[in-house]
């Protein structure tokens, strides 16, 4: 029998939000791989431990979740303006594929203090003490993203007192602003594709359902929960042990996904699973969070759950954040009226988890809604640095 021996790779395993991924530098990566295509994908897979049918990932970096199966590409930027470009991967966990069509919200906290650490940031714009303003190119959607990271002695400072609701210990605030986040801005377009703030979603076998459909942040489709049979307040075992259910979501999300013209055929949303998010919204209620944290209704302005390649998330995308943002602070979408309607520049939601808050700059001009930037805070910090180590066959 042949062996093949492993080859090992600098990476950095961080936390960005309430997600966990494998960064590396572009010249770190083999040089087969510092290109998109299929050798990229399978190192990527490899790494995670991708495909597996057992849907543990005991064989890989990847923790069997979507918020956990992801890899992270950062390079020097060309982009005017930028620092660093960063090219994220949502890595499938039982099937054979990245899906590089968004990007990770929560690990563009990462992105910003993986760029100081790995020296891809100027020296001269790193100040001994203070804030560090990275710059940073969105490579998947090509958006600009600003990282405001705490430093400390010229290093990133990753320890404080910033409590995140679904990050069980507390650390340094990073405060992330995503400038012009709708995929049409750009272009003069529309951020909501069918020209609607909400629509009649024909969805077969279910029947026809409002929907808000948005591509701030990350494409999303937004459904209510009472017109689907949930209150809102549901936690990840409730969605996620439901076959019937998360086929039932699945079917939603394929026919935003057409009426949003991000595919032709349902057939291709198989190989499209990061994105569009399906999320349903609520008015305020009281509920346990799943650390058994009473969340109150006075305390958030409305519920939202979301779905990440198609799984109820614990807490909630960064990405889709940014969507649920920019939905409230436009009067007439679904997500407005569940906070109560009327323009607002910010909103907190509670999630499975517990709350967070995110704000929106959004306004309308010749009867066209745009948003200028989205503004929350995360936390980032290395858990862990060296080599990931692959079998030298396995790309």
């Amino acid at each position: 029998m042949s062996q093949v021996p492993q080859i090992k790779i600098a990476a950095t395993y961080m936390r960005g939000g309430t997600s966990k991924g494998v960064f590396f530098r572009l010249q770190d990566l083999p040089e087969v791989a510092q290109v998109p295509g299929a050798a990229r994908d399978k190192l990527f897979m490899r790494v995670i431990g991708s495909p597996d049918a057992y849907g543990a990932h005991i064989d890989g970096m990847g923790g069997a979740t979507s918020s956990t199966s992801k890899c992270v590409i950062l390079s020097k930027s060309d982009v005017p303006g930028h620092d660093v470009d960063y090219l994220y991967g949502q890595v499938s966990i039982d099937k054979a594929f990245v899906d590089w069509s968004g990007n990770c919200g929560n690990l563009s906290t990462a992105a910003g203090a993986f760029a100081i650490h790995a020296g891809l940031v100027d020296p001269a714009r790193i100040p001994s003490n203070g804030t560090c303003v990275v710059r940073i190119w969105q490579a998947n959607i090509g958006k600009t993203i600003i990282a405001h990271v705490p430093v400390t002695n010229g290093q990133v400072q990753e320890t404080g007192d910033f409590e995140l609701d679904g990050v069980t210990f507390p650390a340094a605030e990073i405060v992330l602003e995503f400038i012009a986040p709708s995929d049409d801005a750009d272009e003069g377009g529309s951020m909501f594709p069918t020209g609607n703030l909400i629509d009649d979603l024909e969805v077969p076998g279910i029947g026809t359902l409002k929907a808000t459909m948005i591509t701030a942040g990350i494409p999303t489709v937004f459904v209510n929960a009472e017109d689907i049979g949930y209150l809102g307040t549901e936690l990840r075992e409730a969605i996620n042990s439901d076959a019937k259910a998360l086929e039932k979501f699945e079917q939603i999300r394929i026919a935003g996904a057409l009426r949003m013209g991000l595919i032709k055929t349902p057939e291709e949303a198989a190989q499209r699973q990061h994105t569009p998010k399906i999320a349903f919204v609520a008015k305020p209620k009281d509920y346990l969070a799943s650390s058994g944290k009473l969340i109150a209704a006075a305390e958030v302005d409305l519920l939202v759950r979301a779905l990440s390649m198609g799984k109820l998330h614990h807490a909630m995308m960064g990405t889709a954040a940014v969507a649920i943002g920019t939905a409230a602070a436009i009067p007439g979408t679904l997500v407005s009226l569940a906070a109560g309607g009327g323009a607002r520049s910010a909103v907190r939601f509670g999630h499975p988890s517990g709350t967070l808050r995110v704000g929106a700059e959004a306004t309308q001009v010749n009867g066209e809604w745009t948003v200028t930037k989205a503004i929350m805070s995360r936390s980032a910090r290395v858990l862990m640095e060296g080599w990931v180590r692959v079998p030298g066959d396995a790309f």
